[in-house]
């Protein structure tokens, strides 16, 4: 066997203990190679979805991280691209089994974007806006805007819904000036507004004014433009929209 053979054979027998062993190698000593790095595994996921895990006996995690961890070709070894991964792993590849919460891709979608904000790198070009109506704004590094069916923000071991909420949530979830991650729930034009200012790499106010015009014509434009200012500025206040200074 060449280099590459022998390096492929450890990496099947590490994800994988019933692949058969390297040539040269024995149980006891893979089997230390094996528990260290699906240790790291669980351990990245498991800090990374907290809530998720602890919805679990210890049992069936351990069996649905061994299962990410034979069964997906994770690209990264970063920890937050990790928790990226098992998002992916849930979403494209594990089948649900009876005992999954029906909310599990939501809520861990959810701890996934919790995770993201608080790790974001603040952008050095976008600064506290000065002035609603004449700043270029965008949207935060540290926000995301996003939607769910279930009441995600409020699951843990004590409460699981059964069933989807009748209309469904919209939050930002984004970090504060104390690095707190912190979560708010929006109204749909609200969030509307919040994604379209994600989309642009920086717009004026009149702009966005101009697309909820176009958008809405069957609304008052004056209450429209008020409405947008009013939530904008509350945005600016928290953070969440800044001024690009480029």
């Amino acid at each position: 066997m060449d280099f590459v053979e022998v390096q492929q054979s450890f990496i099947d027998h590490i994800r994988d203990p019933q692949q058969p062993l390297p040539i040269g190698t024995d149980e006891r000593r893979m089997k230390v190679y094996r528990e260290l790095f699906f240790n790291n595994i669980k351990g990245f996921v498991s800090n990374g979805f907290p809530v998720l895990c602890s919805l679990y006996s210890e049992e069936r995690w351990q069996a649905l991280i061994q299962q990410f961890f034979v069964q997906h070709d994770c690209k990264t070894p970063i920890f937050i691209e990790i928790a990226q991964e098992f998002i992916s792993f849930l979403q494209h590849e594990y089948q649900a089994k009876a005992d999954d919460p029906s909310f599990m891709l939501e809520l861990a979608h959810y701890e996934w974007l919790e995770l993201l904000v608080a790790t974001a790198f603040d952008n050095p070009s976008y600064q506290r806006v000065d002035n609603i109506e004449s700043d270029k704004l965008v949207l935060s590094n540290s926000a995301k805007v996003a939607q769910y069916h279930y009441p995600v923000q409020k699951i843990s071991s004590d409460y699981r819904p059964i069933t989807p909420d009748e209309q469904p949530s919209l939050f930002c979830i984004y970090r504060d000036a104390e690095d707190e991650v912190c979560f708010l729930q929006l109204n749909p034009l609200a969030a509307q507004v919040l994604a379209y200012i994600e989309l642009q790499e920086a717009i004026s106010f009149d702009d966005i004014c101009q697309w909820l015009r176009d958008t809405y014509s069957e609304m008052d434009a004056q209450m429209l433009v008020s409405g947008c200012r009013q939530m904008l500025q509350q945005m600016a206040d928290k953070e969440i929209v800044l001024s690009s200074q480029r």
